[in-house]
């Protein structure tokens, strides 16, 4: 039997794998990036993927070696590693646990907003979550101290329980889809507190430029400001379909006979509206 023909050294897996011009290209690689399916792999499948591609980075293929055992292994290596530092990630800070994370925590945001106990709770539960995230996936050259992790979870945890304990006064006697949107614009508010405090070393000191060719240039104040203006927008903008479509399906549906003989029902259908 003959064996298949080495792969060659000159796959560049530091970029993905598919086109990222196109809708379609970005569409693959992030449901690659994010599929939940990684968070069950063994930590002998991992360390094998880093292997794989630590290797190959190096110039030396293993024997037999096929192009898609290469991505695969590079999207689990990615799933799992820090891109700068390479270290193993905590679990729910990857990629991989943003879907069922969030789904959960938006759910039940959406859920019990009308007790100030609940939104306190699930307010906490949500800043602390995104901690650990912005934590995990921080610049490796721009390490955060626990003083700077401490305050921003603080800071953004009383930013998004003031807004939203504010904004749940000020709607009480307006129409109830309203005040269905509080969660929201608490989740804003501290996104915008957040996210700027936990990367605020690298406002000061910047973050790597490179050419095209990956050889570093410098570090950057204005890049940095750009990009965690853009994670911020972006940040806001990720949880637009998932916490202003439930809401307005959920009132319709809270009006209905099965809803009602129901009511047990409503965090599990707004968890799978989140996580559709």
């Amino acid at each position: 039997q003959k064996m298949p023909p080495s792969l060659p050294a000159t796959i560049n897996i530091r970029e993905p794998r598919w086109d990222q011009s196109t809708f379609q290209g970005r569409a693959k690689h992030f449901f690659m990036v994010t599929d939940p399916r990684n968070l069950l792999l063994s930590g002998a499948t991992l360390e094998e993927a880093r292997r794989v591609v630590e290797d190959y980075r190096a110039g030396t293929v293993q024997p037999g070696l096929t192009e898609d055992q290469l991505w695969r292994a590079k999207y689990i290596y990615d799933s799992a590693f820090h891109p700068d530092t390479g270290e193993k990630m905590i679990l729910v800070g990857r990629m991989s646990a943003q879907v069922p994370m969030n789904m959960t925590i938006t759910g039940c945001m959406l859920t019990f907003y009308r007790s100030t106990p609940a939104v306190l709770f699930w307010q906490w539960v949500n800043q602390s979550f995104n901690a650990i995230v912005n934590y995990t996936n921080r610049s490796g050259d721009a390490p955060i101290t626990p003083s700077q992790l401490g305050t921003a979870y603080v800071s953004a945890t009383t930013g998004a329980v003031v807004t939203a304990l504010g904004l749940k006064s000020l709607t009480k006697h307006l129409p109830a889809i309203i005040g269905r949107y509080v969660p929201f614009a608490a989740v804003a508010a501290a996104n915008c507190i957040n996210i700027p405090l936990m990367r605020q070393r690298e406002l000061k000191v910047g973050i790597p430029v490179t050419d095209e060719n990956g050889n570093r240039l410098g570090e950057s104040t204005a890049a940095a400001q750009k990009a965690i203006f853009q994670v911020v927008v972006s940040r806001i903008g990720m949880a637009v379909p998932a916490m202003a479509i439930p809401p307005v399906i959920m009132n319709m549906l809270e009006k209905r006979a099965f809803l009602k003989r129901y009511p047990y029902l409503n965090a599990p259908l707004q968890v799978g509206l989140v996580g559709l």
